[in-house]
């Protein structure tokens, strides 16, 4: 069911030879830009047009009565509520550990620049309602808003056809178990255009989402191409793409367990990557004839099928873990599963990856939902360069810069020199000004 890709001998750059999938978001940020800018122009109409057209249903108020969230709690199944407490707690406590104080330095006597992290004031999250639910979407997005200091959450996510145009009942008491009660049930680059600008969401215009200035949260080609196109009006977190999973495996692998988590990914979309790195021909038989049995068993199979089948899916057989570690490592995924000897070893060594989960027992199905880590990462190569979402992307490190009139002076020729070189007198004399007439 993999296609295989022969990487023993070794390569220079086994980057341009990984199985990746092909997503030209620029091609979609020029089909998403009349609607992103109707919505700026216009408000609720355009994002009521473009809801029936792509959800096939707007309610007349877009944002979702504090009774319906209520309400969604209260209907909510005994066990997915402790599901979600359980998952809200542990998110808690890796988060809440995450919170940066404020540093002080003294550079000389009398100078010193103080770092204060200072929490994003209002931030959109958005939870998608595609082909799944995500109410632990939710708990991902708000639990670290939370912990960084946030003052102002909204959640947006599509209507849904069959819970009246709201959205996912799930998503819904996800939010109040939260405590967040400002939510709006708009999905799509729409809904990203109403959290970056701002809008009237009913039809009267007398109820308003007022513009955020951050979103946060994974969605599909449009979401991704709306977050790019709005970059500088808001800040994002990252352009997510299609969920990946790479595993880094050697013999001793549980075949049935590797093939069990490249399925569980490959649920997600036909898009989703499952990659297998490897240097044992045996474990990539073997997981693949437990992908032919598990396959078909699978309630997507269809999706699954399709997603395992594709360009962005396969087995890549290397001479040893070193090779393998330099693969992985060039494939920057989102989710690295180690499975060999001597794993957390590995991960210690592993450079680029979004979360590494390490050892038979903490599968990527852990992270997504109850190990405490945070499951919006970086894909499509990006952890080369990103991180996962963390109470550091809603916090804005600002300097407090304080120096006396002594500490100053002794500055002030070096200052004056450098402004000369640059050609920005102006600058040397903002700083002389403050000791014209004193004898030098």
């Amino acid at each position: 069911m993999l296609k295989r890709i022969d990487l023993r001998g070794g390569v220079s750059d086994p980057r341009r030879l990984l199985p990746r999938a092909q997503l030209d978001v620029s091609v979609a940020v020029e089909r998403i830009r009349p609607l992103v800018e109707a919505v700026r122009d216009h408000g609720y109409p355009a994002i009521r047009e473009a809801s029936e057209r792509f959800d096939g249903i707007c309610p007349p108020v877009l944002r979702v009565p504090t009774e319906a969230i209520a309400a969604a709690e209260g209907v909510l199944d005994p066990d997915v509520r402790a599901a979600l407490l359980e998952s809200i707690a542990r998110a808690r406590r890796v988060h809440d550990d995450q919170r940066r104080t404020d540093h002080t330095t003294q550079v000389v006597p009398g100078g010193t620049v103080t770092e204060r992290w200072v929490p994003v004031d209002r931030v959109g999250l958005y939870v998608p309602g595609g082909l799944a639910m995500y109410p632990s979407t939710v708990v991902m997005n708000v639990v670290p808003a939370q912990a960084a200091g946030v003052r102002s959450l909204v959640v947006a996510s599509p209507p849904q056809q069959d819970n009246g145009g709201l959205p996912d009942a799930r998503v819904l008491a996800a939010c109040a178990l939260l405590g967040v009660d400002e939510v709006y049930a708009v999905g799509g680059a729409q809904a990203v255009a109403m959290l970056a600008y701002g809008s009237t969401v009913d039809a009267a215009g007398t109820l308003r989402c007022a513009p955020v200035d951050m979103i946060t949260g994974p969605g599909n080609i449009w979401v991704t191409a709306a977050k790019r196109l709005l970059r500088g009006v808001v800040g994002i977190d990252a352009e997510a793409g299609p969920t990946e999973i790479a595993v880094l495996a050697d013999d001793t692998a549980d075949p049935a367990h590797v093939a069990a988590d490249l399925i569980s990914q490959a649920e997600h979309d036909p898009l989703a990557a499952s990659v297998l790195v490897t240097p044992s021909v045996e474990l990539a038989d073997a997981v693949d004839r437990e992908l032919a049995r598990q396959v078909p068993a699978t309630k997507h199979a269809e999706r699954v099928g399709t997603a395992l089948g594709g360009e962005q899916s396969g087995v890549v057989l290397v001479d040893d873990l070193a090779d393998g570690l330099r693969v992985v490592d060039a494939y920057a995924a989102e989710h690295l599963e180690i499975q060999t000897r001597d794993a957390r070893d590995w991960a210690l060594r592993v450079r680029n990856a979004g979360a590494i989960f390490i050892g038979p027992w903490a599968p990527v199905s852990l992270g997504d939902y109850c190990a405490g880590s945070n499951h919006v990462l970086p894909t499509g190569g990006c952890a080369r360069h990103s991180s996962g979402l963390s109470v550091q992307s809603f916090l804005r490190g600002v300097h407090l810069v304080e120096y006396t009139r002594e500490a100053l002076r002794d500055v002030a020729p070096y200052v004056v020199t450098l402004a000369t070189v640059e050609d920005l007198p102006a600058h040397g004399q903002a700083v002389a000004a403050r000791f014209a007439g004193e004898a030098s």
